[in-house]
């Protein structure tokens, strides 16, 4: 019986498919990330633009905002309630973001570059934009496979940082404060400043090397398969 081998193009184009689906298997199971610190939040991530909301003022923006945090766009909404932003400071130097109701929530969505990290600073402000004590203040992001992962910060400042890091990628990131109020018997307004959006992070170079290591045995072993195949009788 006459056996037929296949030539290593179609073993390499078979390994290449291969490696396809293993790595779609892997962002199916993609997770999403917390970190509270800064640093270790930027380790994680590629190249990261930030917004500063600096161009801002104590007036109303209707939304959706369109924004930049360095060169990855996107789309800041406010609401339910209230579909209007506002900018909100301590010192009329260093501006922030809020929302016009505070029972509404401010998300972040449409990002011009798929991204796989976001975060900033989170906390309250009060009606006329200043800091103030809220109990609590909760982030949500939602990445493409659909998993959706809430954090809450207790005690929230405005140094508060959380970030969110997703095997996939992330399509939306929102903050509310819900209907709490504060030590002062008054409403707690979202409050967002700095805004952190980041590309994935380049691949460790020991994970190029077992990739690339995986490959050629793979090609190693069609060469010798092909060789035997050829050698042997017919």
């Amino acid at each position: 019986m006459r056996k037929t081998h296949r030539p290593v193009t179609t073993v390499l184009a078979s390994a290449v498919l291969s490696t396809t689906l293993l790595l779609a298997a892997s962002a199916a199971r993609a997770e999403l990330t917390t970190y509270t610190s800064q640093s270790a939040y930027l380790a994680a991530v590629g190249t990261t633009g930030v917004d500063t909301f600096d161009d801002l003022d104590i007036e109303p923006y209707d939304t959706p905002f369109p924004r930049t945090a360095g060169d990855i766009s996107y789309v800041a909404t406010t609401g339910p309630g209230n579909t209007r932003a506002y900018g909100a400071s301590d010192d009329d130097i260093d501006w922030y973001l809020s929302s016009s109701r505070r029972t509404d929530s401010i998300t972040f969505d449409t990002f011009g570059t798929p991204i796989a990290g976001a975060g900033g600073y989170f906390w309250g402000s009060d009606i006329a934009g200043y800091t103030v004590f809220a109990p609590y203040i909760t982030v949500t992001a939602t990445d493409s496979t659909g998993a959706t992962l809430t954090y809450t910060i207790t005690d929230p400042v405005p140094t508060s940082f959380l970030g969110f890091v997703s095997d996939a990628r992330i399509v939306s990131l929102s903050v509310a404060t819900g209907d709490q109020l504060g030590a002062d018997g008054y409403g707690i307004w979202p409050t967002v400043n700095n805004l952190h959006l980041s590309v994935a992070a380049v691949p460790e170079p020991g994970t190029w090397a077992m990739l690339l290591g995986g490959l050629g045995m793979l090609c190693w072993t069609a060469r010798r398969r092909q060789n035997q195949g050829s050698s042997s009788p017919r």
